[in-house]
């Protein structure tokens, strides 16, 4: 059984009940995308053919969405702070949250799959997502 959940806040879910299949091209381990495969209509993630669960928090998943939309590309922080808290927000937004909320998803990814490190980080510029083809 799928269950889809709705955020209200970071650290809080409500469940949706019973969901529509989640789409073929998102499928674990059918997906070309690699191990680790994002699907932004359920603001669902699989590492390694597992579900994350429970879900990211919403500023996880905005920061890994903006690195999964640019996979293989660095990611400038500053457009990563942008991507995570927005344009008004990202002026009070300090390094030390950025580097915060990035080890924070760093270790869910890492529960899942420690053979790989998705986040690499590229000193003095950002972030790149390195996702390694699925293995069969």
């Amino acid at each position: 059984m799928i269950q889809h959940f709705v955020y209200l806040s970071s650290d809080s879910t409500v469940p949706l009940g019973p969901g529509v299949p989640i789409p073929e091209a998102f499928q674990p381990g059918t997906s070309p995308a690699g191990r680790l495969v994002l699907d932004p209509l359920s603001r669902r993630v699989w590492v390694a053919g597992t579900e994350v669960n429970p879900a990211l928090s919403v500023p996880q998943f905005r920061l890994l969405e903006a690195l999964y939309n640019h996979r293989g590309s660095v990611v400038a922080r500053q457009d990563l702070v942008v991507a995570v808290w927005g344009d008004e927000e990202a002026t009070g937004v300090s390094e030390q949250a950025l580097d915060a909320l990035v080890r924070r998803l760093r270790d869910r990814l890492a529960g899942l799959d420690r053979s790989h490190d998705y986040l690499l980080t590229v000193r003095g510029y950002g972030l790149r997502l390195d996702n390694p083809p699925a293995r069969s």
